[in-house]
């Protein structure tokens, strides 16, 4: 306990450190800062790590690190949950995709929602019923475990670190725009905070971090949409068309070029205009919810698979609920932010702080200075639960998936194991700070749509493969796999959002953004066919273990710490 303390002491002194020096920086370049905002901030800083610190005290195995003991119940997880999936690109991207681009920013809800039944009726309960920390519990459980306990973890890791870069620009743009900083010393303050947040570690803080970041988040964004209408008397047709009439004369440069184009902001094709592309950004969005390594992680936290079911089933109503509004902020930000000068850059057409911002300064508009204090917190939070959950589940396939089990044959002290992770959540820190520099200028929505392209082109065809169907074999998953890996990163690397954007070339070599069309589909055919062509012992032995896998997919008979039903 002594050691805690002293921990908690430098890890709360170290919090403030850079923040004080950050607002005296802003001072110095004569900044103006919102104090109230600042207070929010500095006191859900001091929450969080309070929390955290309970939670360390309690935190004593392998399982309470990883799984929170398997104590949370199910509508304690699926808030935890929709505090996971409600992350800065669903808060702060979404609701400024439809502010600039109109009916079509719906597309990320929607393809994001569709993905919770796949999860409810498929998987929630045979993953809870298979594994027991990661979703490479589930995909190793019949077949060889040292590769695909590694392809599992690389497909988590790079998952992770595209899911980690939207979160870093957008807390990067947040605490611009409280501190007055440059992007960058912003980025590297986000970045320590999350460092020495993780250092305290475990699933028990994270779900209890994500459970208070989902009620504020959900209070505050519908006390903002509940603002907008009001504005219009809650008639939604007057709404709807008040932002038609501010879209035409707004001096945002989105705006102009939709205007321009006599396009209609209620109709589609204002972000995506070919069949193509919709389809393979709903596909990726989709399935890719299905093989997300962070909320995966979360069906081990609950006692049983009954409780998985209700985890889901809570989390697709909060989740539901919480769409709705991004689109109401959305519009409303049309309406009482885009005629407004003063959240406007008049020279760039953009608003300030970057188009990212829209629902930040709804919050001003609607609840003045204080309410801004209490969203920008908010705004904070969700991006540290986000943050705390994803480097969970990195730091976890490094340790439990590469460690624990490929190399140490599952013969390893939980000290250790826990040791390395913590080791791990410092390195994935470093690396989202560097990349989330480096990806400043991009939409945070879309750069969780990569994640989501690269987790429904390796995560979910593992997963689903290896529940249902007999056939699949080692050899099947790990070419399967490899190749969903490698068509996706390649097609992102050749698209236009890193062969143009990033690397400065004139034109893409790959014609569309998101490529999970074309990877999932070549990850699901290749897992089949080598699958199909491998006739080796140990594939006949893996098809064999087959119907006693099945057997616990759907009793729970040997699953630990879950009890039949």
């Amino acid at each position: 306990m002594k050691q805690l303390t002293a921990l908690a002491s430098a890890l709360l002194a170290g919090s403030w450190t850079p923040l004080l020096w950050a607002a005296e920086a802003a001072k110095a370049e004569g900044g103006k800062l919102n104090m109230t905002a600042i207070i929010m901030f500095f006191t859900f800083v001091a929450v969080t790590l309070g929390i955290t610190y309970w939670a360390a005290s309690r935190t004593k195995s392998t399982k309470d690190f990883y799984a929170a003991g398997g104590g949370i119940t199910g509508f304690q997880n699926g808030l935890a949950i929709a505090g996971d999936y409600m992350s800065a690109a669903s808060f702060l991207g979404i609701s400024s995709m439809v502010f600039a681009k109109g009916y079509d920013g719906l597309i990320y809800s929607i393809g994001w929602l569709v993905g919770w039944p796949i999860i409810l009726f498929l998987m929630a309960e045979q993953l809870r019923n298979l594994g027991r920390y990661t979703f490479a519990d589930i995909v190793s459980f019949r077949l060889s475990r040292v590769p695909i306990r590694t392809l599992s973890a690389l497909g988590t890791l790079i998952t992770v670190i595209f899911y980690l870069i939207a979160q870093m620009v957008g807390a990067g743009q947040l605490i611009r725009t409280l501190f007055g900083l440059p992007y960058e010393s912003a980025v590297v303050i986000v970045g320590v905070l999350m460092i020495l947040y993780v250092a305290f570690g475990g699933m028990l803080a994270t779900t209890w971090v994500q459970i208070i970041k989902a009620v504020l988040l959900l209070t505050g964004a519908s006390f903002i949409a509940l603002g907008a209408l009001n504005h219009v008397g809650f008639n939604f047709e007057l709404f709807f068309r008040t932002a038609m009439e501010s879209m035409k004369t707004s001096s945002l440069a989105d705006h102009k070029a939709i205007i321009a184009g006599n396009k209609d902001i209620f109709a589609p094709g204002g972000l995506i205009s070919d069949p193509v592309s919709a389809i393979s950004l709903g596909m990726a969005l989709m399935f890719g919810t299905a093989g997300l390594p962070h909320i995966l992680m979360r069906f081990f936290t609950v006692s049983n698979a009954k409780e998985a079911r209700k985890s889901v089933f809570y989390a697709t109503g909060f989740i539901g609920y919480f769409y709705i509004l991004t689109f109401i902020i959305g519009f409303g930000a049309v309406v009482l932010v885009a005629p407004n000068a003063q959240y406007v850059d008049a020279v760039k057409g953009t608003l300030m702080g970057g188009n990212n911002m829209a629902a930040i300064h709804m919050a001003h508009a609607t609840g003045g200075d204080l309410f801004l204090g209490f969203i920008s917190a908010v705004a904070f939070a969700t991006i540290l639960a986000v943050v705390s959950g994803l480097t969970l589940a990195g730091a976890s396939a490094v340790s439990h998936d590469i460690y624990a089990n490929a190399i140490c044959g599952g013969n390893v002290d939980e000290r250790k194991e826990i040791r390395i992770s913590k080791y791990s959540a410092l390195v994935i820190g470093v690396i989202a700070i560097f990349l989330g520099i480096q990806f400043e200028k991009q939409n945070v929505a879309f750069l969780v749509g990569l994640a989501f392209a690269i987790a429904a082109s390796i995560n979910f065809p593992l997963l689903i493969l290896s529940i249902y169907w007999k056939g699949l074999t080692t050899r099947g998953a790990l070419v399967g796999g490899f190749l969903g890996l490698v068509a996706t990163i390649t097609m992102v690397v050749l698209s236009k959002t890193v062969w143009v954007d990033v690397l400065g070339n004139k034109a893409p070599l790959f014609p569309y953004k998101d490529p999970a069309l074309f990877s999932m589909t070549l990850a699901f055919f290749s897992c089949w066919l080598f699958s199909k062509l491998d006739g080796s012992d140990q594939a006949k032995a893996e098809r064999n273990l087959f119907d006693a896998q099945a057997v616990r997919c759907e009793t729970g008979i040997g699953a630990s710490g879950a009890t039949s039903h």
